[in-house]
């Protein structure tokens, strides 16, 4: 049987363009939206409804998740990998954001439940299937900010670096069953919704300080996560790659 591999936030943006890569290379895929459900729909049509499927779901709500996860396993009898992509109202426009001083704790809140939390409840509504096959991916979609907070977007950032050491429990925990964990964290990406807002200088100037002289693309995230679903990755867990270029190095 063909892998399926659910994404969640892939309606659009950068989730979008993960489930058309797997979808090329022959996975089923799960299209999670909250709100965008034409484009989710538009997105099955376009993939083919054999091997795609839009849900709705707030992925911030365990209700929601586990009844998202119900739904993909009746259609496709199992999931094989789950990608944490969604992303709730954020937007990376420097003009815009709050410096620190202004900021509440809701602000944090917000990403922390939007990231870490969606993350938790998807991972744990997956984990018996998983762990009773023996086998599972688990990827969630990081920020090369962690490293390098060239624009100080505190909340987006923190979230993002509890992503990661929330993945390297789970990978020290869950590798005995044969369940691999990961983050991809990607450079400001050209384009997505989220950086829509960017100007072109700053891509320009992204592009001039990064050793390969380009703005990451959406496509060179989502060919990383779909090595990270392969059986050739299955000897890697609990790793952050940062996919920008050069611009950070480990």
């Amino acid at each position: 049987m063909n892998k399926t591999v659910l994404v969640t936030g892939s309606s659009r943006g950068l989730g979008a363009v993960i489930v058309k890569t797997l979808s090329q290379q022959g996975y089923n895929v799960i299209i999670n939206y909250f709100q965008n459900k034409v484009l989710a729909e538009q997105l099955v049509t376009e993939l083919g409804e054999h091997q795609a499927i839009a849900i709705q779901a707030d992925v911030t709500n365990r209700n929601d998740v586990d009844k998202l996860i119900v739904q993909a396993t009746e259609r496709f009898g199992h999931i094989d990998a789950v990608v944490n992509n969604a992303l709730v109202e954020f937007k990376f426009d420097p003009t815009q954001q709050k410096p620190f001083k202004d900021l509440s704790w809701d602000d944090y809140q917000q990403q922390l439940d939007g990231t870490l939390k969606s993350a938790f409840n998807v991972i744990q509504s997956v984990l018996p299937q998983f762990s009773e096959r023996q086998s599972g991916a688990i990827i969630s979609i990081g920020t090369n900010l962690y490293q390098n907070p060239v624009v100080p977007y505190h909340e987006y950032t923190t979230a993002k670096a509890g992503l990661i050491g929330l993945t390297r429990n789970i990978a020290a925990e869950l590798g005995q069953f044969g369940i691999t964990a990961n983050v991809v964290s990607g450079g400001l990406l050209k384009t997505t919704d989220a950086s829509a807002a960017t100007t072109t200088e700053v891509f320009d100037l992204i592009a001039q300080t990064t050793p390969l002289k380009k703005v990451t693309a959406p496509q060179d995230v989502a060919n990383m996560v779909a090595y990270l679903v392969s059986d050739q990755a299955k000897g890697i867990t609990g790793q952050n790659f940062t996919i920008d270029g050069g611009l950070t190095m480990n």
